[in-house]
Protein backbone atom coordinates (compact mmCIF):
# COMPACT_ATOMS: atom_id res chain seq x y z
CA UNK A 1 0.00 0.00 0.00
CA UNK A 2 1.90 3.04 -0.68
CA UNK A 3 1.03 6.47 1.46
CA UNK A 4 -0.30 9.62 0.00
CA UNK A 5 2.08 12.30 -0.70
CA UNK A 6 0.79 15.97 0.08
CA UNK A 7 3.30 19.05 -1.33
CA UNK A 8 2.74 22.68 0.22
CA UNK A 9 3.38 24.05 -3.22
CA UNK A 10 2.02 27.05 -3.94
CA UNK A 11 -0.92 27.45 -6.12
CA UNK A 12 -0.42 28.92 -9.51
CA UNK A 13 -1.73 32.36 -10.03
CA UNK A 14 -4.46 31.25 -12.16
CA UNK A 15 -6.03 29.53 -9.61
CA UNK A 16 -5.36 32.41 -7.08
CA UNK A 17 -7.19 34.55 -9.20
CA UNK A 18 -10.08 31.90 -9.45
CA UNK A 19 -10.17 31.51 -5.45
CA UNK A 20 -9.85 35.85 -5.34
CA UNK A 21 -13.19 35.74 -7.72
CA UNK A 22 -15.15 33.39 -5.86
CA UNK A 23 -14.68 34.98 -2.71
CA UNK A 24 -15.28 38.70 -4.69
CA UNK A 25 -19.03 37.40 -6.45
CA UNK A 26 -19.53 36.49 -2.76
CA UNK A 27 -18.74 39.99 -1.74
CA UNK A 28 -15.43 39.04 0.65
CA UNK A 29 -13.28 41.20 -0.13
CA UNK A 30 -10.62 40.86 2.54
CA UNK A 31 -10.41 37.04 1.52
CA UNK A 32 -9.75 38.11 -2.21
CA UNK A 33 -7.55 40.71 -0.75
CA UNK A 34 -5.47 37.86 0.52
CA UNK A 35 -5.44 35.70 -3.01
CA UNK A 36 -4.93 38.85 -4.80
CA UNK A 37 -1.64 39.76 -2.63
CA UNK A 38 -0.32 36.64 -3.54
CA UNK A 39 -0.73 36.39 -6.96
CA UNK A 40 0.77 39.96 -7.11
CA UNK A 41 3.83 38.85 -5.50
CA UNK A 42 4.24 36.01 -8.30
CA UNK A 43 3.37 38.25 -10.88
CA UNK A 44 4.24 41.70 -9.81
CA UNK A 45 4.30 43.31 -12.98
CA UNK A 46 0.79 42.26 -13.90
CA UNK A 47 -1.20 45.60 -14.02
CA UNK A 48 -4.78 43.40 -14.28
CA UNK A 49 -3.80 42.03 -11.53
CA UNK A 50 -2.92 45.33 -9.23
CA UNK A 51 -5.76 46.38 -10.68
CA UNK A 52 -8.24 43.60 -9.32
CA UNK A 53 -6.02 44.28 -5.87
CA UNK A 54 -6.00 48.02 -5.49
CA UNK A 55 -9.94 47.62 -5.92
CA UNK A 56 -10.31 45.17 -3.77
CA UNK A 57 -8.33 46.61 -1.11
CA UNK A 58 -10.59 49.61 -1.50
CA UNK A 59 -13.32 47.85 -1.19
CA UNK A 60 -12.41 46.83 2.19
CA UNK A 61 -11.36 50.21 3.31
CA UNK A 62 -7.76 49.27 3.28
CA UNK A 63 -6.90 52.59 1.97
CA UNK A 64 -3.08 53.06 2.61
CA UNK A 65 -2.56 49.76 0.63
CA UNK A 66 -4.87 50.57 -2.07
CA UNK A 67 -2.97 53.63 -2.40
CA UNK A 68 0.53 51.95 -2.43
CA UNK A 69 -0.90 49.43 -5.09
CA UNK A 70 -2.62 52.04 -7.32
CA UNK A 71 1.01 53.89 -7.55
CA UNK A 72 2.63 51.03 -8.18
CA UNK A 73 0.07 50.50 -10.90
CA UNK A 74 0.57 53.78 -12.28
CA UNK A 75 4.16 53.75 -12.46
CA UNK A 76 3.61 50.45 -14.58
CA UNK A 77 1.65 51.57 -16.48
CA UNK A 78 1.25 55.88 -16.99
CA UNK A 79 -1.77 55.55 -19.37
CA UNK A 80 -3.92 53.24 -17.25
CA UNK A 81 -7.25 55.55 -16.75
CA UNK A 82 -8.50 53.46 -14.20
CA UNK A 83 -5.42 52.97 -12.16
CA UNK A 84 -5.34 56.91 -11.72
CA UNK A 85 -8.96 56.94 -11.26
CA UNK A 86 -8.80 53.87 -8.25
CA UNK A 87 -5.29 56.16 -7.20
CA UNK A 88 -7.85 59.25 -7.28
CA UNK A 89 -10.49 57.57 -5.18
CA UNK A 90 -8.54 56.32 -2.69
CA UNK A 91 -7.03 59.91 -2.06
CA UNK A 92 -10.18 61.24 -1.91
CA UNK A 93 -11.61 58.73 0.64
CA UNK A 94 -9.14 59.52 2.56
CA UNK A 95 -10.31 63.52 2.47
CA UNK A 96 -6.88 63.84 0.35
CA UNK A 97 -8.91 65.66 -2.37
CA UNK A 98 -6.38 67.95 -3.13
CA UNK A 99 -3.89 65.27 -4.05
CA UNK A 100 -7.28 63.01 -6.06
CA UNK A 101 -7.66 66.16 -8.49
CA UNK A 102 -4.67 65.37 -10.99
CA UNK A 103 -5.41 62.04 -10.81
CA UNK A 104 -9.11 62.27 -11.42
CA UNK A 105 -8.42 64.84 -13.82
CA UNK A 106 -6.24 62.73 -15.87
CA UNK A 107 -8.72 59.21 -15.70
CA UNK A 108 -11.42 61.87 -17.10
CA UNK A 109 -9.54 63.26 -20.16
CA UNK A 110 -8.15 59.93 -20.77
CA UNK A 111 -11.59 58.18 -20.88
CA UNK A 112 -14.27 60.55 -21.08
CA UNK A 113 -15.64 59.30 -18.36
CA UNK A 114 -16.02 59.57 -14.48
CA UNK A 115 -16.95 63.02 -14.06
CA UNK A 116 -18.64 63.05 -11.17
CA UNK A 117 -15.77 61.77 -9.12
CA UNK A 118 -14.09 64.46 -9.91
CA UNK A 119 -16.74 66.91 -9.83
CA UNK A 120 -16.85 65.95 -6.16
CA UNK A 121 -13.22 66.14 -5.17
CA UNK A 122 -13.26 69.15 -6.90
CA UNK A 123 -15.71 71.34 -4.79
CA UNK A 124 -14.24 69.26 -1.73
CA UNK A 125 -11.16 70.49 -2.01
CA UNK A 126 -12.28 74.26 -2.41
CA UNK A 127 -11.22 76.25 1.33
CA UNK A 128 -14.30 77.20 2.95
Amino acid sequence: MTTPTFTLDTPDTQALLDRAHLHQDAGDHRTAVRFLTQAATQEPGDTAILTELALAQFHTAALPAAEATARHLITLAPTDAYGHLLLGRTLARQSRHREALPHLRLAVAMSGQWADHLTESEARAQPR
